[in-house]
């Protein structure tokens, strides 16, 4: 029987971490791959019944694309690519190395990782079954929040990068498919163990719906109802009324 495969890039914490203890109980063959190789061991040994495989990838770095296809080589091939690697924080203050810091993190090395899993998929067999690149982009991407301004933008450009490689895919017919996956607040390491943003959400609430997401291959999830329904009330607003927004 085909066990199905999947590689994760940020598994050592947050939600990358969860994400893959629930694959593990699923059965799956895993990749797991962050900067610290401590964490990546630790989390492999929780799990002693499951092929766990791990790699050491910074994803700003020029080895990041082959190291990706290094850890994809220890799985015997994947299935589907999870990049939940990213950072983000409130920089009113526009500090330079934080704004710049983000956008070689979420726009850089997203590009260098999402290109060479497109393009492994790309050279697969067009009989195998469809791939699946999904990414953990934000609802920050939805509008350009001003206590924020690089995380996100680079969110915003996460969304429309997939949008171009899946008219990409249509064109070259590589059998691939995109899911992005929007989550609101959700309390995890990113956001420093900040309570005080609105509708946070634990990790364990958010786990099983972005696994979900992955499973049916959603081509966009917001996580969860409540962070669909201000989305779009965000789209309602215009853009004179946005900038004067009290976004804190």
């Amino acid at each position: 029987m085909y066990q199905k495969r999947i590689v994760i890039i940020g598994a050592s914490s947050g939600l990358g971490k969860a994400i893959t203890a629930q694959f593990a109980q699923m059965g799956w063959i895993i990749g797991i791959a962050a900067r610290r190789t401590d964490a990546l061991e630790e989390l492999r040994k929780q799990y002693p019944q499951s092929i766990i495989a791990t790699e050491q990838i910074d994803v700003t770095t020029p080895d990041a694309g082959n190291k990706l296809l290094s850890l994809v080589e220890k799985t015997g091939g994947m299935d589907t690519l999870l990049l939940s690697s990213g950072i983000g924080s409130q920089n009113p203050s526009l500090d330079i190395d934080t704004e710049l810091n983000t956008v070689k993190t979420n726009s850089l090395g997203f590009t260098h990782i999402v290109d060479t899993a497109f393009n492994y998929f790309r050279n697969r067999s067009h009989n195998d079954e469809a791939g699946q690149i999904a990414v953990i982009s934000s609802i920050a991407g939805t509008m350009g929040l001003g206590i924020a301004p690089s995380y996100s933008a680079t969110k915003r450009y996460q969304r429309h990068y997939i949008d171009a490689l899946e008219q990409l895919a249509h064109f070259e017919k590589v059998n691939v498919r995109f899911t992005d996956i929007r989550p609101g607040f959700v309390d995890t390491p990113l956001l420093n163990n900040c309570r005080k943003f609105p509708m946070l959400m634990s990790v364990d609430y958010a786990t099983p719906r972005i696994v979900k997401a992955i499973l049916h291959r959603k081509r966009v999830s917001i996580i969860d109802w409540k962070w669909r329904l201000v989305v779009a009330f965000w789209h309602l607003i215009p853009h004179f009324i946005w900038r004067r927004f009290p976004a804190k």
